[in-house]
């Protein structure tokens, strides 16, 4: 557990950035999610790889990682409870354009109980507030439902879609580009 205080706390959820020391839990919580994730998403599943993945976000300035948390305390855990995903802010540019796009990911044991749209509730009000972007876009495979109804639940409108979008799981990937800027909120 991370000693980081939360950047925005919601009433079940509150948000941190990644730390090195979330390495065990995050990994951990990784691979009892494989089935979840799989075939959208690859998140790192072991402490090299954990490593590499969060030292990026925590130093790369064109990036902005936030882990998902329970606010609700687990023993040993005074700041909060359990990591419930992540949602990272990825290629930030500033200047006229102020804008990101999202990645992110939910762990199996906090599937279906709304952590995560308050989650991403709680990251666009940092990211339109402290971060000041305007737009923010997430890039989503079109048969990953749940991704899709994530996005729409925050608010988020479908602006095109886009052949052979981005390179996973070994192949080149449609997704459907989704879109929400701070006038929307």
């Amino acid at each position: 557990m991370s000693d980081t205080t939360y950047l925005a706390e919601g009433p079940r959820t509150a948000i941190r950035p990644f730390t090195h020391a979330d390495a065990n839990e995050f990994t951990a919580r990784s691979r009892e999610s494989r089935e979840l994730h799989r075939p959208w998403l690859f998140p790192p599943a072991d402490p090299d790889a954990y490593a590499a993945y969060a030292g990026v976000l925590i130093e790369d300035p064109a990036k902005a990682g936030f882990l998902v948390c329970e606010r609700s305390g687990t023993a040993g855990r005074p700041a909060g409870g359990a990591i419930g995903g992540f949602i990272n802010i990825n290629n930030i540019v500033m200047g006229g354009f102020r804008c990101g796009a999202l990645g992110y990911g939910g762990f199996a044991h906090a599937t279906g109980r709304g952590l995560m749209s308050e989650g991403l509730g709680l990251v666009l009000g940092y990211a339109f507030g402290p971060l000041g972007l305007h737009r923010l876009e997430a890039n989503i495979q079109p048969d990953n439902a749940g991704s899709i109804a994530l996005v729409r639940r925050a608010g988020f409108r479908l602006e095109g879609f886009s052949p052979d979008f981005l390179f996973i799981d070994g192949a080149w990937r449609d997704h459907e580009r989704w879109a929400i800027t701070a006038e929307m909120r």
